[in-house]
């Protein structure tokens, strides 16, 4: 029996659905989601492994135009989870058409020889209809540099819906055929290479944007301080969140301290679900004025460029 094995990386502009997508092909929750754009602020390895297949899923932050050292960095981590790879996956929202932000992605992956496999995956087909997806299509596959026809590595294309799970099986068996003959990379029981205190604060942001709505949108940076298992099997974690002024430290506290409770509540319930076990979460605000903006808070928060 043949076994296929290999690394993908995901690559798209911000909020288009790739830590949904990962979260969804591994059937369990590693990657942070919320509605707002640049959840994903690191790269991430998502392991799955089949009987006939292994596949690593490379989670990439969202390519932008940078505006600040944070959105740099995101951009530079995307950018380098794209060497080495097996395959591209470009996932776009089809519901609109090509951004400036996916013109900036294509020509990215124009530059990597045609050599590595593309796929174009339009995600969200359920929010449009049939002709709209199909001339959405054309316009983001008209954006890269097409290899010679006698190549069977042309761009392919794939429709799916990451959050109502439409297509994941089919794209699975294209990505499982695309993949080199060849062993498993990690061990079988291994699902992501991330630390689980690093996907603690990962969760906690989430519940940030997802609790803060519009008020203190990215402006928050979530460091885990400590990070231990007590003789009762429950985890206590202990973390800070930052932002960038002093009027955004009470909008994350709330009248009462009740804003900053129904984050720990709402990143509890997400923690304990990913480590099957009781966690406590003890929660402090603090300001870091514009550490986006501020390579030695950027280093503090461990958005450093790896050589």
């Amino acid at each position: 029996m043949t076994h296929h094995s290999g690394f993908v990386a995901i690559i798209g502009r911000p909020n288009v659905g790739k830590s949904t997508l990962v979260n969804a092909l591994l059937g369990q929750k590693i990657a942070a989601v919320s509605p707002r754009p640049q959840t994903t602020r690191r790269r991430q390895l998502g392991i799955l492994t089949l009987p006939t297949a292994q596949i690593v899923f490379v989670d990439t932050p969202g390519i932008h135009n940078a505006r600040h050292k944070l959105g740099e960095f995101l951009n530079y981590e995307a950018e380098e989870a794209l060497a080495g790879v097996d395959l591209i996956l470009w996932l776009v929202d089809v519901a609109s058409p090509p951004t400036e932000d996916d013109i900036l992605i294509a020509n990215l992956i124009n530059s990597i020889s045609l050599r590595t496999r593309r796929l174009l995956v339009l995600n969200k087909i359920d929010t449009i209809g049939a002709d709209e997806v199909s001339a959405r299509s054309e316009d983001y596959l008209d954006l890269l540099e097409q290899a010679d026809e006698s190549d069977d590595r042309i761009p392919n294309v794939m429709q799916i819906s990451a959050a109502k799970r439409l297509g994941l099986g089919e794209l699975l068996e294209t990505l499982i055929q695309a993949l080199p003959e060849r062993p498993a990379e990690y061990p079988e029981e291994q699902i992501t290479d991330a630390y689980e205190r690093d996907i603690a604060a990962d969760l906690l942001r989430e519940a940030c944007l997802i609790q803060l709505r519009d008020e203190v949108p990215h402006s928050l940076a979530v460091r885990v301080d400590e990070f231990k298992e007590r003789e009762n099997g429950m985890a206590y974690i202990a973390a800070t969140i930052f932002v960038e002024r002093e009027s955004q430290k009470g909008i994350v506290i709330g009248e009462g301290g009740k804003m900053l409770k129904s984050i720990g509540s709402a990143a509890r319930k997400q923690i304990e679900e990913m480590g099957g076990r009781k966690v406590f979460i003890e929660l402090r605000v603090k300001v870091s004025k514009d550490w986006r903006n501020n390579q030695n808070a950027l280093n503090q928060f461990g958005y450093i460029k790896r050589k």
